[in-house]
């Protein structure tokens, strides 16, 4: 852009005309491709009497004409053009000195001065106007050099146009007849991976390998930075084994990118082994590859073996996150004293270091261990947070413990701490889960008055407890008012509410709110269709039920172990025995094992209710067979079912067999035994049955009375026509 320009020059010479010849005689410091040196030792560049360096330079320049420039020199070399170009000049001066130098007699551009100007153009960010420059090189057939390209693609690179830094990788060879070595490759997937393309870089890397040259080990530190960054940490570790063949031996950087990714996803073994192979090769890992490890084998709960890897590198000072992923991984395994004697070996701990040993206590119910930590946390100066009031406070509430809650927000306040969001919304939900919305709502007046706003999760928690207390109008004006107060209702919201308008017999209004969820972005879950199912099956409504689990599979979304067990439980109310039990095989099919045995015991109801005894017996053989054990519940529809069907002596064993495997029978079971042998007429055996229950805890209910009284009237009644008609 600035070849054509018109010649109005700011050189800041005074007199150029005279003083230019002197000027180019000064030793001047640059470097060039060509590795010429000078060494500025003129007061121009070094100022002996503590002025600026700068101002002499600045004192011999000032603004001058061509006209006079043009009458005072005769002569400039490409040497004293390059020392020019090296002078802090802006854009537009560089390229009029470039152009005009060019018009003598007799003069050529040498490469140097191409990469002096070239460099200044690229940090100014003239990128066309280099384009022309490299072209017109071509056109003077002066021969190319790596070093220009390689400026070239830095400045593309801090420019953030990685893209054009690969092109002219390629053109190099192509257009400019330069052969790219390593180094232009590293560069370009350095410039690659600074500019967020990690996905390029493995494919400039296998450009580079079918030309022919040889990757350093720099260049495999790289190409496994950006695999590891696109999850291919499979094709970056078999880049270890491939860097021996090309000569390289792995180093720290290349050992501590793998154990990172690896770390990341898990595969804990796999770091240690690297871990083994680093310290192996003589490569000393830094203290956050160590907490990577660390962490890993914290985050699957292996913290003993990350206490002894911590233990056992030796020269290593553990630092406060090491501390910290230590502490919180004995607190997730429930070992909060050894968190605690952890903590003890800390120099200076941190705030953040007792909040997790605080978190670790409240999560466990131990609060007054909880407070004791605090008081040592403030005894040793180190002052509690919001975080740590926070923590207290829910665990006060856990507890049940809303008077003391209030209490100890009083008191972060006497100590300058002032409550948050968070800590209003814990009351809040609190308060709502306990039934006290009343309470609930005080709370959020008095956050109010402190000028903060609910958050989403504060609307859930109010609009969740409306709905649960059938106050659904109430739920519906609060989550009308969440757009306007700066929230969006998420998915918790629409399924607070839509299983209270399902709860008041509200479809339509639910399946409303259902299509308008969808439009609104929030994708629906398990829970949703659930709520959604289950209300439709409750009206006997199949149909519409199957409706939307087809919908759940076409949107990707699983059904789970209550979905299937409403649908086995519909299906066997209608009789369709054959239907729940292709139901509960699409379950097992599909993973989602049973975690009770509600779907068993379904279905096991459902063949006695058909009178298929023998299916039931054959299904209670499948239940043991997956492993699971029959509960009362089970035995209750069996012997419910075999009663029915007058088998009352096979009952009976199956009766038995409850003290064999340690289930103690409920009323149910001995009111359907009591009502069989009333039945059958065998009143002395249902009085003998009562009289064993009651010895062994059982305590007859209305129910059970019922059935004697009402069984021995009618045997009464029987003998009194009886007698009547003798």
């Amino acid at each position: 852009m600035f070849l054509n320009c018109p010649f109005t020059v700011m050189l800041k010479i005074p007199k150029f005309a005279k003083n230019l010849q002197s000027f180019l005689e000064i030793r001047v410091f640059a470097v060039s491709p060509t590795g010429f040196n000078r060494f500025c030792n003129d007061t121009a560049f070094n100022d002996k009497n503590g002025s600026d360096s700068g101002t002499e330079w600045e004192r011999l320049l000032k603004p001058f004409d061509l006209p006079e420039l043009r009458a005072s020199l005769v002569r400039i070399t490409p040497y004293q053009l390059c020392k020019l170009l090296a002078l802090p000049l802006d854009v537009p001066t560089s390229m009029e000195l470039f152009q005009w130098a060019g018009t003598q007699k007799g003069y050529c551009h040498v490469f140097d001065v191409y990469y002096m100007l070239i460099d200044k153009l690229g940090a100014a960010g003239e990128f066309k106007t280099i384009d022309s420059l490299l072209m017109q090189m071509k056109e003077e057939g002066i021969v190319f050099r790596e070093s220009l390209f390689i400026v070239i693609m830095k400045h593309y690179g801090r420019a953030l146009f990685p893209g054009k830094a690969t092109r002219l990788l390629f053109d190099m060879r192509s257009v400019y007849s330069c052969e790219p070595t390593f180094r232009s490759y590293n560069v370009v997937m350095d410039v690659l991976l600074a500019g967020n393309c990690p996905k390029v870089v493995p494919n400039v890397f296998y450009d580079m390998l079918s030309k022919g040259i040889s990757p350093t080990i720099y260049t495999y530190g790289v190409v496994m930075k950006a695999l590891c960054l696109v999850n291919e940490v499979d094709s970056a570790y078999a880049l270890l084994r491939d860097m021996m063949k090309h000569g390289c031996v792995p180093n720290a950087v290349v050992y501590q990118t793998l154990i990172h990714a690896l770390s990341k996803i898990g595969r804990v073994d796999e770091t240690l082994k690297l871990l083994e192979a680093m310290l192996f090769m003589g490569c000393i890992p830094d203290m956050d590859t160590l907490n990577d490890v660390i962490h890993g084998l914290c985050k699957m709960l292996r913290i003993h073996e990350a206490a002894n890897l911590v233990d056992r590198m030796q020269g290593f000072t553990p630092n406060s996150f090491t501390y910290g992923v230590l502490m919180h991984g004995f607190c997730r395994m429930g070992k909060v004293d050894e968190a605690r004697v952890l903590l003890n070996r800390v120099p200076e701990p941190s705030v953040l270091l007792f909040n997790t040993l605080i978190n670790g206590y409240v999560s466990r119910g131990q609060l007054d261990e909880a407070k004791a930590v605090m008081h040592e946390s403030v005894s040793i100066g180190c002052v509690p947070d919001i975080f740590t009031y926070n923590a207290l406070i829910l665990g006060l509430c856990k507890k049940g413990y809303m008077v003391s809650a209030r209490e100890l927000i009083d008191e972060m306040q006497i100590k300058g701490c002032e409550p948050n969001v968070i800590t209003y919304t814990i009351l809040i939900d609190w308060f709502c889960k306990k039934g006290r919305l009343e309470e609930a709502w005080n709370v959020l007046d008095e956050m109010t008055a402190k000028g903060l706003a609910l958050n989403t999760v504060g609307y859930n928690c109010l609009i969740s407890a409306l709905c649960k207390g059938g106050k659904v109008p109430d739920a519906l004006n609060m989550f009308g008012d969440m757009p306007s107060k700066g929230c969006k209702p998420d998915i918790f919201t629409f399924n607070s509410l839509i299983y209270g308008l399902c709860k008041v017999d509200k479809f339509e209004k639910a399946l409303e709110l259902y299509q308008g969820m969808l439009l609104e972005g929030v994708i629906a879950n398990t829970v949703t269709y659930n709520t959604l199912i289950h209300a439709f099956l409750k009206r006997g409504e199949l149909q519409e039920a199957l409706k939307l689990v087809r919908d759940m599979f076409f949107r990707g979304c699983p059904l789970d172990d209550i979905t299937y067990n409403g649908l086995i439980k519909a299906s066997c109310r209608t009789g369709n025995i054959e239907q729940g039990l292709a139901w509960f095989e699409q379950m097992m099919s599909n993973g989602v094992n049973p975690t009770s045995n509600i779907s068993f015991n379904i279905l096991i109801n459902g063949f006695c209710r058909t009178g298929n005894v023998q299916g039931a017996l054959q299904f209670l053989r499948n239940m043991k067979y997956r492993g699971l054990k029959p509960d009362i519940v089970t035995y209750n529809s069996l012997i419910n079912g075999l009663c029915k069907m007058g088998h009352g002596l096979e009952a009976l064993k199956h009766f038995d067999k409850l003290h064999v495997e340690g289930i103690r029978p409920d009323s149910i079971t001995y009111n359907t035994l009591i009502s069989w042998y009333c039945k059958e007429g065998m009143f002395d055996d249902a009085h003998l049955l009562l009289n064993r229950g009651v010895n062994s805890g059982f305590i007859p209910n209305d129910v059970t009375w019922y059935i004697l009284a009402r069984n021995f009237t009618r045997e009464r009644d029987q003998e009194f026509w009886t007698l009547f008609e003798e």
